[in-house]
């Protein structure tokens, strides 16, 4: 044979003009064409059902010769002329060696091919297993099959590896957010071949895993198609979220933007959602962000706490599986509750202005208990309210009082233990009733 050397950067930007006169062929079962990266210098990649019959073919754009050369691993450059047959335009070679590239010369003009002989790389499963060991976030799959690597050379005998793109299809779950639960999904995964191990993401429910296999025989029609035996997830997720119980006083202070907290008493909702393996869950409150001391434990997915008391809470939510190999924890949700404020007004006018300081009611924050008592100058109580967010619309048995000086007594507590004993007058500064309209307080 005569061996040829070749010029690879002169000739790369030739390729695309001539590469639709190439043709790989079989009688049987057709070749597969694969595109390969372009840096490879290759036009295509040519998968061969087998070596029977195939045909190399390649039309001439004029009456010039064409030249047949033939490389392996070494690269193009070590391309060795083949002969060729040829009839007018076209010339031929039958039956050619497989597994190895091929370089097509028209005057200047240059095309790279490699074709493989699929028969020397066929695929088999024998059998499919799960690890012994399984690490939290990953199902190791046993891999008994004979499955080698496809692979090519380059046009400088750059070694790689044609992806067989074997599917991997099981069942999991996936959060929906819109809906706040998991729902069943299916995984796909295209591995390039199978070896003696492969890890995947775990799945977060019991499955078996469906191998589909190879991308080669499933466009053959001989698609191979193997299932593994059940495989029992350890791995675990949970959601966690916080829902604070919301009060629209107009009368209590609400320090704190969207923060969990505020203004004592605080209700919280806390709700967990958790994947089939979770065994052990448990909400945690304590005083300290690291958690060294845990005051408060719930071992349920959903709980509802009210904190009374001044300070700053800590709450996560911890699940394991059923051996505790796989444990995860949400994030920490910080609830911030502000000292106690208690203010009392001196004046309001009912009537006066329908909305606007028309009842008499404290500003306040943290107040966890609350009575207050109103009379007028002669000691007779005219209400008594429980509440810090209600108030006194200047009425009397449903009639407004007069104009005048009223008293409030008040005795109440904070979040942060602060007790409070408040005296002072009200007064009624406007009323648009005639005294004759107003209930006698005599």
């Amino acid at each position: 044979m005569k061996r040829f050397f070749i010029v690879i950067i002169a000739s790369w930007g030739l390729i695309a003009t001539v590469s639709a006169q190439l043709s790989v062929t079989s009688p049987g079962k057709s070749p597969i064409e694969v595109t390969p990266d372009a840096g490879t210098g290759l036009k295509a990649v040519y998968v061969a059902y087998d070596a029977d019959n195939i045909v190399l073919s390649y039309k001439a754009q004029d009456s010039g010769d064409v030249k047949w050369f033939v490389f392996h691993k070494q690269g193009a450059a070590y391309a060795e002329e083949v002969e060729a047959t040829r009839e007018g335009e076209i010339t031929t070679i039958v039956r050619p060696m497989l597994d190895c590239g091929y370089v097509i010369e028209e005057g200047a003009k240059r095309t790279y091919f490699w074709v493989v002989d699929y028969s020397q790389h066929r695929v088999s499963i024998n059998n499919i297993s799960f690890a012994d060991e399984q690490d939290c976030g990953l199902a190791t799959l046993e891999v008994d099959a004979v499955c080698d690597k496809i692979t090519f050379y380059s046009i400088t005998g750059v070694p790689k590896t044609l992806s067989r793109e074997i599917g991997v299809e099981y069942s999991s779950l996936g959060w929906d957010a819109e809906n706040t639960m998991y729902n069943p999904i299916t995984v796909d995964n295209v591995i390039d071949n199978l070896d003696g191990r492969l890890v995947l993401e775990a799945p977060l429910c019991n499955t078996s895993f469906a191998f589909s296999l190879d991308r080669f025989l499933k466009e053959w029609g001989e698609e191979i198609a193997y299932t593994t035996d059940t495989y029992t997830t350890k791995s675990i997720e949970v959601q966690a979220f916080a829902t604070q119980t919301e009060r629209n006083n107009d009368n209590e202070r609400k320090e704190g933007g969207d923060m969990l907290g505020g203004s004592a008493p605080a209700e919280i909702a806390f709700e967990a959602y958790c994947t089939d393996a979770v065994a052990y869950k448990e909400w945690q409150i304590s005083r300290d962000a690291d958690f060294a001391g845990i005051d408060l434990r719930y071992n349920e997915e959903s709980t509802t706490y009210t904190f009374r008391e001044n300070g700053v809470y800590y709450v996560r939510f911890v699940a394991s599986n059923d051996d505790a190999s796989c444990s995860t924890e949400s994030d920490v949700f910080t609830v911030s509750i502000g000292e106690s404020v208690l203010e009392c007004p001196n004046a309001f006018s009912p009537e006066a202005s329908p909305g606007h300081n028309d009842v008499w009611k404290v500003s306040y924050k943290s107040i966890v208990k609350f009575d207050c008592w109103i009379f007028d100058r002669y000691g007779n109580e005219i209400i008594h309210f429980s509440d810090p967010s209600q108030g006194w619309d200047g009425k009397r048995k449903g009639k407004y009082v007069k104009s005048g000086v009223y008293y409030y007594v008040i005795e109440a507590e904070g979040a942060d233990g602060k007790k409070y004993k408040k005296k002072g007058d009200i007064n009624i500064i406007k009323s648009t009733r005639n005294d004759s309209q107003n209930e006698s307080m005599e």
